[in-house]
């Protein structure tokens, strides 16, 4: 085996909105250079500048993560679903091919119907530890709760260990799970690893509603400058914004400390950082919550990663997928991803940037309304079910011009003066929903 394979460092935050890193020259995160240490590991690596998610939910845009496949396609296309038995994740590739793996903070897929007693494929454990065959594979090391926000606050809570003893914690939880993330990085190991850590901010407590920054660090971002897509909206962004900036800061601040842990360790130049985020936030601008949405402020999170295939300072303007980051995790570690994965390495953007992997994101829906939508550089069109998906039927419910209306303030869903645009959008939408899921759903004008 070659010990000379890289080490694998995931970072991935929740509900981060791609403008709050500073290296994108976007406000509001650009006028406080807000995220130097991203930034940095931009200067030296890649910075994807059209990164999106494949679906705005927590739950299930993990399960892309973890499996590499679409989330509906596998049971996981809402919260409270966890990872089916027998399809392997990329911690099961990873650990065939010789590397520890390593999991820190929120998992958020191992209770099943959680919230139905009644349900005959009920387990609970939101606040409970995950037994080892409902962890994806990771078992070197394990530090996490399923559902973090339900065990914890801003300040103080507890997660679980590898034994499911219980882990407390009195200070603030990024800087804790960031603490046991350096903790593994100094210990020895017996080869290559791959270190997943799942922190839970700058989404908010869900008890609280509200998100919980480092304590006296709100006032630093009370100045805030106002992005285009919540100008002149109603929702909460504006009692939020201040905390959601402070957790982004706290969260760059983590991501230095881990990277001077793999300095001290001598591990940094082989290893591959990535960073990320599930999904954005437009703090119920667009409906009643946070995301599940197809528009840009759902969709765009930030993408950074630095190490062997990915130096030199690039930027990749071209469109990335979610779902293109399980095979660059593998393909990192030299293992060929498998037929079944729909997404593409990154590496080849890396090493030629205006060279294109896809022409467009597929986003699947839920939750807030069931739908199916594509993203491509210059459109987005979303197509909501009519009742149940169980149905088969789509009608038309946004389309945006992501050229002209860079914020999409201006629905052209139903527009007569757009109908050919409209329809060349819909059947597209259509043929992507074949492609990806096997599926012919007829998508009908609005």
């Amino acid at each position: 085996m070659n010990d000379k394979r890289p080490n694998i460092v995931f970072l991935f935050s929740d509900q981060q909105r791609y403008d709050t890193v500073s290296c994108y020259g976007q406000i509001p995160g650009a006028p406080y250079g807000l995220t130097p240490r991203i930034d940095r590991l931009a200067e030296e690596g890649v910075r994807f500048d059209l990164a999106m998610t494949c679906q705005p939910v927590c739950g299930p845009a993990r399960a892309c993560l973890q499996t590499g496949l679409y989330p509906a396609g596998i049971g996981c296309d809402i919260n409270d679903r966890a990872l089916p038995a027998g399809i392997p994740t990329i911690a099961d590739y990873l650990r065939d091919a010789g590397y520890e793996t390593a999991y820190v903070g929120k998992w958020h897929l191992a209770s099943q119907n959680s919230f139905d007693p009644s349900a005959p494929d009920h387990t609970d454990y939101k606040t409970k530890p995950i037994p080892p065959e409902r962890r994806g594979g990771w078992r070197d090391y394990w530090m996490a709760a399923d559902v973090l926000e339900f065990t914890s606050h801003g300040y103080g809570g507890y997660v679980y260990d590898g034994e499911g003893k219980r882990v407390d914690f009195d200070g603030y939880r990024a800087d804790f799970l960031a603490d046991r993330a350096i903790d593994y990085i100094r210990r020895e190991k017996r080869g290559p690893f791959c270190l997943f850590v799942s922190w839970l901010e700058p989404h908010y407590q869900n008890d609280r509603e509200h998100c919980e920054a480092p304590r006296g660090w709100r006032e630093r971002y009370e100045d805030f400058e106002i992005p285009g897509d919540l100008t002149d909206t109603a929702g909460d962004w504006r009692r939020e914004m201040p905390d959601y900036l402070a957790c982004c800061k706290s969260l760059d601040d983590n991501v230095g400390r881990i990277a001077d842990a793999l300095k001290e360790a001598g591990l940094y130049e082989n290893t591959v950082i990535v960073y990320t985020s599930d999904h954005g936030c437009h703090f119920r601008t667009r409906n009643g919550e946070y995301k599940r949405s197809p528009h840009d402020a759902s969709l765009h999170v930030p993408l950074v990663i630095r190490g062997p295939g990915f130096t030199g300072g690039k930027t990749v303007k071209r469109l990335t997928s979610l779902i293109d980051l399980p095979p660059t995790i593998l393909e990192a570690a030299g293992i060929a991803s498998p037929s079944s994965f729909p997404g593409h390495p990154l590496q080849t953007l890396a090493e030629e940037p205006d060279k294109p992997v896809r022409d467009e994101v597929y986003v699947q829906i839920s939750e807030a309304g069931d739908g199916r939508a594509i993203r491509t550089e210059t459109h987005t069109v979303c197509a909501m079910f009519e009742g149940s998906p169980e149905k088969g039927v789509l009608r038309e419910a946004y389309v945006y011009d992501n050229i002209r209306d860079p914020h999409q303030r201006h629905n052209l869903a139903g527009m007569a003066e757009y109908a050919d645009l409209r329809r060349e959008l819909l059947a597209r939408l259509e043929a992507a929903i074949l492609r990806e899921e096997g599926k012919r759903i007829p998508v009908l004008e609005a």
